[in-house]
């Protein structure tokens, strides 16, 4: 039998020169954000491009750098960010994915956006009621439950907030992204799933940083 080869997923991890004025922008804007790192996949995918490149991302600050970490399916091209936008760094994930397999223990990070869309009653049926975030709690339990069906067993979850996507033109107003940061260990217990979840991203406002799913072999 032909074994079932490995989906082709990249890593762009970009460190931002804090000294541009694009990446100034970016970081102001999330719609600008997503804009310029559409760049680095090709111009070609049709009416979704996003979706069928695969790309999400991540934004990570520390008190020295801001680091963009950057997952498509399709090829990304280094070249294509503006003029000393920042370092990029690219990896292919064959052997990340080819290392999957049930009970494996693994430390995980992923920034959500934890929410739920509200119930309505019954005489407004037709109609969608509004996206609501959770925060504390019910985003513990949303990203709890969430990572069972995305075929990962949680062992530990360290909630961290980070700031919410924002909007040009409207810099104290978030967008109704509010994100959070989960970091943790955990063991996998379905791989076709958390294949199917590192590919595809968790949740809402991927376009908007959210939903980026990165593994790590966990300490033995």
């Amino acid at each position: 039998m032909t074994p079932t080869p490995h989906p082709t997923a990249f890593l762009a991890r970009i460190r931002l020169n804090p000294r541009n004025r694009a990446v100034a922008r970016d970081l102001r804007d999330a719609t600008q954000m997503h804009r310029t790192l559409m760049r680095l996949v090709p111009d070609d995918l049709g009416d979704s491009p996003r979706l069928r490149s695969g790309l999400l991302y991540r934004i990570e600050t520390t008190p020295d750098t801001t680091t963009v970490l950057l997952q498509a399916t399709a090829p990304l091209d280094d070249k294509a960010l503006p003029a000393e936008y920042g370092h990029i760094e690219i990896k292919d994930l064959s052997t990340m994915f080819a290392a999957l397999r049930p009970d494996l223990a693994v430390r995980y990070r992923i920034t959500v956006n934890p929410s739920r869309r509200e119930r309505l009653p019954l005489e407004q049926k037709n109609q969608r009621g509004k996206v609501i975030p959770l925060s504390g709690p019910d985003a513990d339990q949303w990203w709890t439950r969430r990572a069972e069906e995305a075929g990962l067993r949680l062992k530990t979850l360290l909630p961290i907030p980070v700031e919410s996507a924002r909007r040009r033109g409207n810099p104290t107003t978030p967008l109704r992204h509010n994100l959070i940061r989960y970091d943790g260990t955990a063991t996998v217990a379905e791989p076709l799933a958390l294949t199917n979840a590192l590919l595809t991203g968790i949740g809402r406002g991927k376009p908007y940083g959210a939903g980026l799913l990165t593994l790590a072999p966990a300490a033995t």
